[in-house]
């Protein structure tokens, strides 16, 4: 007996440094396995004290809207001239505050340039078949240093070229009025306008010309004189028998074509056939005699 109790004391010293291991072991695991609530309450103010800290560290750092840091694109478009901001916004107090149009920015500071002075010049069809110049004396306004208005006079000079049309536009830059505020002057504007002429009527690059003639000479044939546009005249065979309304056209007698100087439109002649006003029975009959097979 006290050998068998000595072996079993020995045994026992001997498996107690196993014993405290797993104690302690055991101990530990039961520690981590405490709910939140059991854990020392020093521990966990602590915790939740710095885990309040970074989140207000992350809001200030993302949120504020001093540390707002360019994207490339904003960063492009303020070198082009025109910059364009967030639409939302993180105000100084924290509050956000949404923008409904973008702000933009342009580096335009150009003046613009008054409206024109418009005038019309009337030309005759002659001038506008030939060509010819035009002189148009100006009076117009100019500002002085001091910011008085003086007047000033000068002669401008239109070259009229052959085949221009009504509405042609001739332009002087600059040539108007002097307005404050402003950085340029005036411009003074042309346009054509046709004198109607007693002869002939303008269709384009074409010329109409009423001519009228006898019966006579519509029945049995003759030669006429044609005026043409500058005072010249030109004879006209007419062989064929000519009606009311009927039409000769005559080439490359009708107005220059402004694009094409070297060429022409046409001369369309109107027949216009006159009447006798009055017949004795005798003519009557003779007539009615030549004329009844005719048609």
């Amino acid at each position: 007996m006290g050998l068998n109790g000595d072996a079993s004391r020995e045994d026992d010293l001997t498996m107690s440094p196993r014993i405290g291991c797993c104690l302690c072991r055991h101990r530990s695991l039961e520690i981590s396995r405490l709910p939140s609530n059991s854990m020392p309450s020093t521990s966990r103010n602590n915790t939740i004290n710095d885990t309040k800290m970074n989140k207000q560290k992350r809001s200030r750092s993302v949120g504020s809207s001093d540390n707002f840091i360019p994207t490339p694109s904003s960063l492009n478009s303020s070198i082009s001239g025109n910059l364009t901001m967030p639409s939302r916004m993180q105000s100084r107090n924290g509050s956000s505050r949404r923008s409904g149009t973008p702000i933009m920015y342009s580096n335009s500071s150009g003046r613009l340039k008054p409206p024109p002075i418009e005038k019309n010049i009337e030309c005759t069809l002659d001038e506008l078949c030939h060509g010819c110049k035009k002189t148009v004396m100006i009076t117009r306004d100019v500002l002085t240093d001091i910011g008085g208005v003086v007047q000033e006079e000068e002669l401008l000079t239109i070259n009229v070229q052959p085949g221009w049309k009504k509405g042609t536009k001739i332009k002087f830059e600059g040539k108007g009025n002097e307005r404050p505020n402003y950085a340029y002057s005036e411009d003074i504007i042309f346009y054509i306008s046709e004198k109607r002429h007693q002869l002939f009527k303008r269709e384009g690059d074409d010329l109409e010309l009423c001519v009228e003639i006898p019966l006579l000479k519509a029945l049995t044939g003759c030669t006429i004189s044609v005026p043409l546009l500058g005072g010249e005249h030109m004879d006209l065979t007419l062989d064929e028998i000519i009606y009311p309304g009927y039409q000769k056209i005559i080439t490359d007698q009708g107005m220059p074509i402004s694009t094409e100087p070297e060429k022409r439109g046409n001369l369309r002649i109107t027949f216009l056939v006159e009447f006798p006003t009055h017949l004795t029975d005798n003519q009557r009959s003779d007539v009615f005699g030549i004329l009844q097979n005719s048609c």
